[in-house]
């Protein structure tokens, strides 16, 4: 499974599955739309474990809103620029459940 969250999320759900004894990797990303970190969480679980896991994902990652600064456009004029935060909804997570034809632990 990966599981791509808010980086403030990320040391929170490892915390969360190695309490429930899942093995899992986290890297760090970056997202498109807010160009903040995130963190995509590796996690390797046999097929009657991917309910559970994204149960714990669904615990910790929540969604909630936020105030961000838009990022001034290229190609518009500046006038038409909105200089105030606008609060936009951040958190929770997208999760790829992906078959793995081989896993080995060295």
């Amino acid at each position: 499974m990966l599981a791509v969250v808010q980086e403030k999320d990320g040391g929170r759900l490892i915390e969360a599955l190695s309490g429930a004894q899942y093995q899992a990797t986290m890297l760090a990303s970056t997202g498109g739309f807010l160009r903040e970190g995130n963190s995509t969480v590796m996690i390797g679980v046999q097929d009657g474990q991917v309910n559970e896991v994204l149960s714990i994902v669904g615990e910790v990652c929540r969604r909630r809103e936020q105030l961000v600064s838009p990022m001034p456009p290229v190609v518009e004029p500046v006038d038409s620029y909105v200089t105030y935060p606008v609060k936009v909804e951040v958190g929770g997570a997208i999760v790829f459940v992906l078959p793995v034809d081989r896993m080995e632990k060295i």
